[in-house]
């Protein structure tokens, strides 16, 4: 008989360390993930965070903290386009980088434009200097609401800026730039109007209650005078448009006509004037420009100081109008 093969086979017991489990294999990768680190990143990488943190930690008390901000963010931005393309080779840190890149310096760009320096005329930065510019009003905005809807007007010795009963005063609004203009009634001087100081004041606050008024007095220029206008019309529209501008325009107006008004007890204006108050001591109390001016009635605190001096010198003579301040 031939040999039969040997069918039996041998078993051997199954290693369960050999194959294991999906779930385990995953945890083991986790948890020798991270149990040898690698180098530390080249010097760029480091830089590049220091001025993304320097950055952030500026103060927003500083002046220049955005554009500070936004070159120190451009700065680590370039720090990083070279740190990946020359030492780590990954496209998509260096393209992502060049992104921020190109939105920052678009931001700072923005913001160097918004700075940059405003040429104000020469003839208008002494008023911007004495009126303007202590309120807080910036150079742009002072552009805007001078180089728009106003003009730069000439009076010769002489002339006549608004005649009593004749001129309306519903058309402009004036700033004397140069020169000074004398203010009479009936033939009576009451001031004198200097260099940056509303022309027409009383009556632009008088007419925002009652239009189509006429001058209550004769405006004329005692030197060759320059001045700027605005148009009544387009000047309150843009000042309606703008709520801070409106409010330093009030307080100006205000300001100007408690100044003008204590001008008219004001014995230094000149020895003409002093002699003639001196003969006619109730000229004041007499006048009907009063009684034009006393109509400036409004809800701010300007204006009700106003009213209190109007209402103080309306039943006699202007002397006692001081006395009473004092």
């Amino acid at each position: 008989m031939s040999a039969m093969p040997d069918l039996t086979m041998t078993m051997t017991p199954l290693d369960l360390s050999v194959t294991p489990i999906y779930g385990n294999s995953a945890m083991a990768e986790n948890v020798t993930s991270c149990q040898e680190w690698e180098k530390a990143h080249h010097l760029l990488f480091h830089l590049g965070n220091l001025s993304l943190v320097v950055g952030l930690l500026i103060p927003t008390t500083v002046g220049l903290h955005m554009i500070l901000l936004r070159l120190l963010l451009m700065t680590g931005c370039c720090l990083f386009i070279t740190w990946a393309a020359l030492y780590r080779c990954t496209l998509d840190v260096m393209v992502w980088n060049a992104v921020f890149l190109i939105v920052n310096f678009m931001h700072f760009f923005y913001l160097l434009y918004k700075r940059r320096p405003i040429k104000i005329d020469r003839e208008l930065r002494s008023v911007y200097k004495r009126m303007f510019e202590p309120l807080h009003v910036r150079e742009a905005l002072f552009q805007r609401l001078t180089g728009q809807f106003c003009t730069i007007q000439t009076l010769k010795k002489g002339q006549v800026y608004a005649a009593e009963d004749k001129t309306s005063v519903d058309e402009r609004l004036s700033i004397l730039l140069k020169g000074k203009m004398k203010v009479s009634y009936r033939g009576h001087f009451l001031h004198n109007i200097y260099t940056n100081a509303f022309i027409d004041s009383p009556e632009f606050r008088s007419t925002q209650m009652n239009r189509g008024e006429k001058f209550q007095v004769t405006i004329t220029a005692e030197e060759n005078c320059k001045y700027l206008c605005w148009s009544r019309e387009r000047l309150t529209y843009f000042l309606e448009s703008d709520s801070f501008l409106n409010e330093v325009f009030r307080y100006l107006i205000g300001k100007d006509i408690t100044n003008k008004l204590y001008s008219l007890n004001d014995p230094t204006l000149s020895d003409k004037a002093v002699k003639k108050m001196e003969r006619q001591p109730s000229l004041c109390s007499q006048l009907s420009m009063m009684q034009m001016r006393n109509s400036m009635a409004s809800t701010s605190d300007t204006d009700d100081v106003l009213n209190q001096i109007l209402r103080g010198g309306s039943g006699g003579s202007s002397i006692p109008l001081t006395s009473d301040r004092t």
